[in-house]
């Protein structure tokens, strides 16, 4: 069952591009990557799913309801954190989470302190007393104090050392567990390898690919490493699906996306001394997509 739906969904800023046509689905339970350098149109997707933003053109839908129409209601659900999170900054803490905590329709305010010990934040501080990272551990607990269906996450880690990213990652776990789905928007692709299902790749406010992370590293991309006898030249790949060539001197490697027998046929042309076929790792093939 999808939970979420953007269909051609396109924001312009007057004549300047946010985003131009995107489009993806997402499975109730599922822990999706939205992957992208800045500037790519991730953070326009997500503002204007949450009706943040009103989009120039397409839809989009939450639990089965117009973004726009119902946002209220949907925003009952869902638990947002922004790429920046700025705050009064005269409140402590604790005051902020419990007056965050009386926005939802249900008690909620039992879990601000579990949370917090879990991601080490001191709820007495005031606010503008605390560090970038820890004022990004009060919108992490923001975001999922309600227990939402729905956790949308706009670059999350940014500010957090990693063994607090750790203690991060193992608390959305609890929460996709316990059926929460999660949406997880970044540039930093070993997370999202770490922690996602599927993934979707942005370029230029346009969705380049929708896959599986396994999908991505194995069905079709190759990477190749070889050692010839002797220095060759990069007109000996000519073959189509190869990208990233590198030769220098005995010395060659590039991303291969096609038949294997092709590959194989090309490469026996070559006098070789070794040879490894190898999955590329996620940012090799994210690169790919931006090259």
């Amino acid at each position: 069952m999808s939970i979420v739906e953007v269909n051609h969904l396109k924001k312009y800023y007057g004549n300047a591009r946010g985003i131009e046509d995107v489009s993806f689905t997402m499975e109730a339970g599922e822990i999706f990557g939205f992957i992208g350098p800045n500037g790519a149109g991730k953070s326009t997707t997500i503002r204007t799913m949450l009706a943040l933003l009103h989009p120039t053109a397409g839809s989009a839908t939450i639990f089965g309801k117009d973004c726009i129409r119902f946002a209220p209601e949907i925003a009952q659900n869902v638990g947002y954190l922004p790429s920046e999170v700025f705050y009064y900054d005269g409140m402590r803490v604790i005051d902020l989470l419990q007056y965050s905590a009386s926005f939802y329709r249900k008690d909620c305010s039992a879990r601000i302190k579990p949370l917090a010990e879990a991601l080490d934040l001191d709820l007495k501080k005031k606010i503008d007393d605390l560090s970038f990272g820890n004022r990004k551990k009060v919108g992490i607990v923001q975001a999922i104090l309600h227990e939402p269906k729905l956790i949308i996450l706009d670059e999350p880690t940014a500010g957090l050392d990693p063994l607090m990213q750790q203690r991060f990652f193992e608390l959305l776990r609890e929460e996709n567990k316990k059926g929460a789905a999660i949406l997880f928007s970044s540039h930093v692709l070993s997370e999202v390898n770490k922690l996602c299902h599927r993934v979707a790749i942005i370029k230029e406010g346009r969705i380049v690919d929708v896959d599986t992370i396994g999908a991505l590293k194995e069905n079709g991309y190759k990477k190749v490493l070889l050692e010839t006898k002797i220095p060759t030249q990069e007109s000996a790949f000519t073959l189509e699906g190869i990208a990233d060539l590198t030769v220098r001197g005995n010395l060659v490697t590039f991303i291969y996306r096609g038949s294997v027998n092709r590959l194989l046929t090309t490469l026996s042309a070559l006098d070789l001394s070794n040879v490894a076929i190898v999955e590329p790792d996620l940012e090799e093939i994210f690169l790919h997509y931006y090259r």
